[in-house]
């Protein structure tokens, strides 16, 4: 398990807006994450980063400092206890692992008590020959972004490098849920133009001379290849669609304003025109599916007519070597002088006529 949480500026949850008095990033995790942790009113242990305190009104010294809200809690295979604390913590309910595998519409992508719930399939393990697709569950409670995820793909990998170098990243639970979106996206266009790399190449070896091909003449590496271009393909469109319907969604919502909606909508445009380059990808592996099952087919038959014309060729001379193989007494040509050198010169003869016709009519 490992669970980061990410700090902003620090927020006074009585007023619901930001303090002056500490700016903050921080991420704590379990005790293997190393670093030295200092404890905060909700309990967090964290790795600050402080700026030189603003002036504060001599009014407000007095007052108690409230408890900070993070901007981004990463539960990453959390247990039940990390779960039922944050649970505690934000007052909702966490869907758990079978909830988030459901496919219905309204298991995926809802609200409850003003907090939205949003789950949506990742591609993981892109580079391996069984990529997958890990559910992922993005939760808006209050100013706080909560990832609950059972796989680290690498979007989140990539994204979490970039916040500990650009704070402000993360700033806000909205710019961090968009931050996130944005990275799944690039990075299943980076999968998508490595795929179409890959087709590029399949397709030559596919359309190859045979002398060129040298190994694999039964196409069996090709297969496997485009088996897994095709796996590759429908995964990333099912992420694809998954991200499209959290679009759709999250267009609806009034809590987002005119830049979160303007951000949304490039967003959906590159989904959009993903998707695309994602079904172009799915014809080209059934194009060269079909065009390597052809080519075995092809190979098999050339195969089956080498056998039928050496059968027809060799007919006549067994049948030469049979008649004379019977021994019959009353067969005249058994006492003739000749007659073994004219028996096999009948059946050379005999086998090489046939060759000699095939070959001429290009059946060879």
């Amino acid at each position: 398990m490992d669970t980061s949480e990410f700090f902003a500026p620090a927020r006074n949850t009585a007023e619901g807006g930001d303090t002056a008095d500490t700016t903050t990033v921080a991420e704590a995790g379990d005790s293997a994450s190393g670093g030295a942790d200092v404890g905060t009113d909700d309990g967090v242990g964290q790795k600050e980063l402080t700026e030189p305190a603003s002036p504060v009104p001599s009014d407000k010294a007095i007052q108690a400092k409230a408890p900070r809200l993070p901007v981004w809690i990463d539960l990453l295979s959390p247990t039940k206890e990390e779960v039922l604390e944050v649970e505690e913590r934000f007052g909702i309910e966490v869907p758990t692992r079978e909830e988030m595998q459901e496919i219905e519409l309204s298991s995926r992508l809802y609200e409850e008590d003003g907090a939205l719930f949003l789950t949506v399939s990742v591609l993981n393990r892109a580079a391996s020959d069984a990529p997958q697709t890990a559910a992922v569950t993005f939760i808006l409670v209050k100013k706080t972004l909560i990832t609950l995820r059972y796989a680290d793909p690498v979007p989140f990998k990539t994204f979490i490098r970039r916040v500990n170098r650009s704070p402000s990243l993360a700033n806000s639970a909205e710019v961090a849920l968009f931050g996130l979106l944005e990275q799944i996206v690039d990075r299943l266009a980076d999968v998508m133009e490595q795929a179409a790399l890959d087709l590029e190449g399949l397709s030559d070896k596919v359309f190859a001379n045979t002398e060129d091909r040298g190994i694999d003449r039964d196409h069996r590496e090709i297969l496997r290849q485009i088996g897994r271009a095709g796996n590759l393909s429908g995964k990333a469109k099912d992420s694809l669609l998954n991200l499209h319907r959290l679009g759709l969604f999250l267009s609806t919502q009034a809590r987002f304003k005119k830049d979160a909606k303007a951000r949304l909508k490039i967003i959906s445009r590159d989904i959009v025109s993903i998707t695309e380059h994602a079904n172009f990808i799915a014809n080209k592996v059934t194009f060269l599916l079909d065009a390597t099952l052809g080519m075995i087919s092809l190979e098999q038959n050339n195969i089956i007519k080498i056998f039928s014309v050496a059968a027809a060729a060799f007919l006549p001379p067994t049948l030469i070597a049979s008649i004379y193989g019977m021994n019959f007494e009353l067969m005249p040509e058994l006492g003739w002088k000749f007659g073994y050198p004219v028996a096999i010169g009948l059946m050379i003869l005999s086998a090489v006529l046939p060759l000699w016709y095939f070959k001429r009519k290009g059946w060879l």
